[in-house]
Order: structure tokens, then C-alpha cells, then sequence
């Protein structure tokens, strides 16, 4: 009789009971290969007890372990992975209905289970210790009684995972399938990029992408078309070659078949502990800890399919409202990828006319039923001109990726496109989740309303503005195509060319950490350009202004998990009059706190 580590040397009635009814009730199900009508379809109890794992031998026991893989095949799990090997388990034959009823006669009969030898002397108080033992054993037995037949007890749990499966005719089905790693917060781990590149514009782009990539940290590929003919830098992700694409279908890009085919490519590497797949061009740029935050807050067993909108009207129409325009980039979580990878080369012959890549995929994902989550921090920029306006009233939402960088002004008026990001990063490092965020308030005293989106720009408009109005991007930009004006998918107001109607601006100068968590971030007045400052009275206090400076705390690492909400700020000095610097103070807003000017 094989037995575990720590054999117990008797086992009493009630345990042969138990191995009675575990062998011949459930087990029995498995040495069978079937289910026998009238017996719950269960596997094993859930208060497992030492005894049930005595079992002696049976020929039947390579049986009930091809049947248990039967029965398990789509769960993942292996015999050995719910029995490991400290439990060194064989099976006995079934437990005769004789057996049964002897076993049954014997452990009910309460003259014989609560029989208690009493001398002829007695001792009540012998007999009343003997009394309270008898109680405390009958409500044991019961409550053990109760645990192995109740409904919640006849499940597993393997090991392995904190997992319930439960058997659905013959073929087990995962209820909730969780590894224990799954209980650890979305990370940027579990992210794999996949960057749509060539090897002709690679190099004049992959600054782009080595701006946010961190080897050994961040992980994906760019897809080129073929080999590339440079040296490949440590800073830039690996590379690969996308598979031959020629058999399939296309219209006026057959690159755009190529490029929507990486997410199967990447899938199909098989790489471990990957909940979503990312997806971008070479010339997007993501704040990766921002990308995280939103990410993580989506349940990444689900399909979910996450990007957002052109900015530009005309390019949604031409296209859909439905995509996540892949510029900006967009997420599929592991599941719909999976799903997505089973029909995406049918249906890319089926929608060989699309334009984009990203085309292609939405229409994939409209046959399997999953729509676009949006998510207002993914930025396509379908813009023309300067990107100004937007940034400055950015949505509250975190910022996640730019886009077409080369086709709009720098950032900063003082630097390139390229030192313009990096000095907006910088900021962003200090404080991820506050970059670009947008905090307005007034200063009554002086009649001045005050914004600023944090690590980016501030502005001063000597008048008061509602904060509907500060909220509302200046149109410091033109539509994508046409060029035009408008129309956008949101509200914007005309940036005037008077100079008495436009704000005081000011740029980020430096940032830096404070004690306690905090952060002091400069921004240095931006000089009009010649003849074009405004005389006014009213102007002359603001104007004189050379500098603002912030301070605040930084963001909550799960403030992006909650309900969204502009922080407030004040201006902490100054009663009016001239002043060179103006200290402001960013902070959550207090309980029935408005921005109301009066």
C-alpha cells in the first residue's frame, strides 16, 4: 500500500468512509471515462484531508490519468500539475455497496460511535469531561461532513494556480484561470511593442523611438521591410524582417498589409507573460509610464482594443470613427489578439481596398465584435501648423503618444523637433502623470486669469476668462489635409492676431525635485516678437513678468485609476502691483471646490 511522506498507521472508520465516498463517488467518474446519472459531476472535495491521499493500488490508475487529461486538455494543466509529487497516489476498485452499507451501520450506529466505558465506581466528573469530549466530536465530524459534500468544496485547486475548474459534460471548462503572477499590477513587462518601420527611413526616424525605448526594460521589435543596410544602434529595439506579405491582396500600399500583419507576427513568437500588444509607427512617440497607467486599468483577460481618434474630422470620415488611428498608436489585449490572429489574413483579403494598416485592423476586429475603447491621451496628430494650442489645454487624461512630429512646428519655439522633445520629457520623467496636465485659477487682486499645463507652458491673461473658455484649446493649428481651420473633434477658440487679446505665454525653462515629494518646475516668458506686445495698462503688470514658477506634488501613481479631475492652483504671492516672478501652487481641489471667477 503506497501512502504519502507522513502515513498515518490507522485510519479509523470515518476515514474509510471518506475514502469510500471519494473513490466510489467522483473517481469513479474518471476510471470510467464517464458520468454516472444522479451524482453531481464534481472532481474533488475542496477541504482536501491527509486521508484522502492514502489510496491503495489499482490497474486502473494509468486509466484515471488519461482520462483526467481528457478532461483537462484545454485547461492547460497535466496530471502532475495538480498532483504533484509529493503525493504519491494510487487507486483502489470501487467501494462495494456492501462495504458501504457496513461502513454506514457501523459509523451511524450512535450506541457504537458514542459508546463510553464507564467504572462500576463512576465518576461524574469523569463522565462530564467524557460528555463534552462526545459533543465536541459530533459537531467536528458534522462540520466536516458538511465541507466535503457541499457545493463549494467540490472543486480543485491546483497548486500551481489560484484556479477553480469544474467539469461541463466531459471536458473540463477553466471558470478563472489565474497564475499568481496575475495578482501583480500591469507593468511595462507585460506590454511587446510592435513598431511599423522601413529600412529607408529608419535611420532618419528611430530618434523618434530611441527617445521613450529602454533596452532591457521595454520590449518588442520594429517590423522593416528588409534587412537594413546600417549599423544598429544599442539604443534602438531589435529589429526583424516582416514575412513575405506578396501572396496577399492589396490596393495602393502593399506596405500596409505588411504592417498590419505584426501583431500576428508578434504574437506567433510565443514570448512569455504578455498581456497586451502595442502597436505604432516609427515616428511615434509613448510615454510609457503613462501608457501603463491607462492600460492597467483594463482588465487584460478581456478583449479590449484601446487607441484613439484623428484629431481632424475629414480624416475620420474618410476613414472610420471606429479605429484607433495607428499612428497614435493602440493596444489589443492578449485574448483579442489571439482571436484576432485566427481570422486576420482572411480578412485582410477581404478589406484588400483600406488604405492604412490600421484600417484593416479595425475591420478584423468589427468581424470578431470588439469596438475601440478610446482613450483621450493617444494623439495621432492629424494637425498641421502648431501643435501649441492642444498641448496647452491638453484633456484631463494622461498623455500617451505623439505623433507626426515632423510635420508640425517644434514644441518650443527656442529648439528643434528634437530638442523639443527631449526638454518635454524631461519634465515628464520628474512626473509622469502630471505632464501636460492643465490647472487654471485667478488672481483677483491683479484681475488675471492663470494656466498652466505642467512641465510644458503657462499663460497670463490679464482679464478673466471662464473656465470653460481656459479649458479650450486656441486653434494655433490647421486640419490635415485641406489645411483648413476647421473642423476638428473638439471645441477650439481662434487665436487672435491682436496682440491685446492673446495671453502672456510663457515656456519651460528647468524642473526639478523638491523635498516631500514634490516638484519646482520654471517657466521663462517667450518675448513677443517685435511691434507685436500689446501697450495697454491693463498689460503692463503681466508683461512685466519674467518668470512663473510652480509648485506641486506629484501625482498619485494610481491617480489615473479614478474618477478624472483637473487639479486646482493659486498664485501664493503678490497683492497686485509689478512683479518679475509669480509663485503658484498646483494641489487637488478641496471637498466643494470650484474654479469660478466671480
Amino acid at each position: 500500500m503506497l501512502s504519502r511522506v507522513h502515513n498515518r498507521a490507522n485510519m479509523g472508520q470515518s476515514n474509510l468512509l471518506g475514502r469510500c465516498r471519494f473513490v466510489g463517488g467522483d473517481l469513479r467518474h474518471l476510471l470510467n471515462g464517464e458520468r454516472d446519472a444522479g451524482v453531481e459531476n464534481k472532481l474533488l472535495p475542496a477541504s482536501i484531508e491527509d486521508s484522502l491521499f492514502n489510496i491503495t493500488s489499482s490497474n486502473k490508475a494509468e486509466e484515471m490519468k488519461e482520462n483526467w487529461s481528457k478532461r483537462t486538455k484545454n485547461s492547460g494543466l497535466t496530471f502532475d500539475d495538480c498532483f504533484p509529487d509529493h503525493f504519491l497516489v494510487t487507486f483502489p476498485p470501487p467501494c462495494s455497496l456492501e462495504d458501504m452499507s457496513q461502513i454506514r451501520e457501523s459509523s451511524h450506529n450512535p450506541r457504537n460511535f458514542l459508546a463510553i466505558p464507564i467504572e462500576k465506581s463512576g465518576d461524574i466528573f469523569t463522565l462530564l469531561i467524557k460528555g463534552v469530549l462526545a459533543i465536541f466530536l459530533v459537531a467536528s465530524i458534522s462540520l466536516v461532513f458538511f465541507s466535503a459534500f457541499s457545493k463549494h468544496s467540490r472543486t480543485i485547486i491546483c497548486p500551481d494556480y489560484d484556479s477553480v475548474f469544474t467539469p461541463s459534460g466531459s471536458q473540463s471548462e477553466i471558470n478563472h484561470q489565474i497564475p499568481r503572477e496575475e495578482y501583480e499590477d500591469t507593468n511595462i513587462s507585460h506590454i511587446v511593442f510592435g513598431i511599423g518601420g522601413t529600412a529607408k527611413t529608419w535611420n532618419d526616424r528611430r530618434h523618434y523611438v530611441e527617445s521613450w525605448w529602454t533596452p532591457k526594460i521595454t520590449r518588442g521589435f520594429v517590423w522593416l521591410d528588409e534587412k537594413p543596410n546600417l549599423w544598429w544602434t544599442a539604443k534602438s529595439p531589435p529589429y526583424r524582417v516582416s514575412e513575405d506579405s506578396s501572396r496577399f491582396k492589396h490596393g495602393s500600399s502593399p506596405s500596409a498589409v505588411r504592417i498590419a500583419r505584426i501583431v500576428s507576427e508578434s504574437f506567433r513568437l510565443g514570448l512569455k507573460n504578455v498581456r497586451w500588444f502595442v502597436l505604432g509607427d516609427d515616428d511615434t512617440v509613448f510615454f510609457t509610464e503613462n501608457l501603463v497607467s491607462v492600460l492597467s486599468k483594463y482588465d487584460h483577460n478581456q478583449m479590449y482594443y484601446i487607441g484613439g481618434n484623428s484629431e481632424s474630422v475629414e480624416q475620420d470620415v474618410r476613414h472610420t470613427y471606429a479605429m484607433a488611428f495607428g499612428g497614435g498608436g493602440f493596444a489589443i489585449s492578449y485574448p483579442l489578439a489571439a482571436e484576432l490572429v485566427r481570422v486576420l489574413d482572411g480578412c485582410i483579403d477581404r478589406y484588400f481596398y483600406f488604405y492604412g494598416s490600421d484600417e484593416r485592423i479595425q475591420a478584423c476586429l468589427a468581424e470578431i465584435g470588439v469596438p475601440v475603447t478610446k482613450e483621450l491621451g493617444f494623439h495621432q496628430f492629424d494637425i498641421r501648423g502648431d501643435p501649441y494650442g492642444l498641448l496647452a489645454a491638453h484633456p484631463v487624461a494622461p498623455l500617451v503618444t505623439l505623433h507626426h512630429l515632423d510635420d508640425v512646428k517644434s514644441l518650443f519655439p527656442s529648439g528643434t523637433r528634437l530638442d523639443s522633445l527631449r526638454s518635454l520629457r524631461k519634465a515628464y520623467k520628474v512626473d509622469p502623470g502630471r505632464t501636460v496636465q492643465q490647472s487654471f485659477c485667478y488672481d483677483l487682486s491683479r484681475n488675471w486669469s492663470v494656466s498652466v499645463a505642467w512641465g510644458y507652458t503657462a499663460q497670463i491673461y490679464p482679464f478673466l476668462l471662464s473656465a470653460k473658455d481656459l479649458g479650450t484649446p486656441l486653434q494655433t493649428f490647421q486640419t490635415w489635409s485641406s489645411w483648413q481651420n476647421e473642423p476638428f473633434t473638439f471645441n477650439t477658440l481662434p487665436m487672435s492676431t491682436e496682440p491685446c487679446e492673446r495671453p502672456v505665454v510663457f515656456f519651460l525653462d528647468r524642473v526639478e525635485e523638491v523635498n516631500g515629494g514634490g516638484t519646482r518646475t520654471s517657466y521663462k516668458r517667450l518675448a513677443a516678437e517685435p511691434g507685436k506686445n500689446c501697450e495697454r495698462v491693463d498689460y503692463v503688470p503681466a508683461l512685466s513678468v519674467k518668470s512663473l514658477n510652480v509648485l506641486a506634488t506629484k501625482m498619485e501613481r494610481d491617480a489615473w485609476k479614478k474618477a478624472p479631475r483637473r487639479q486646482c492652483c493659486e498664485i501664493i504671492n503678490g497683492k497686485g502691483g509689478v512683479e518679475r516672478v509669480v509663485q503658484v501652487r498646483i494641489r487637488s481641489c478641496s471637498l466643494r471646490e470650484s474654479v469660478t471667477p466671480p
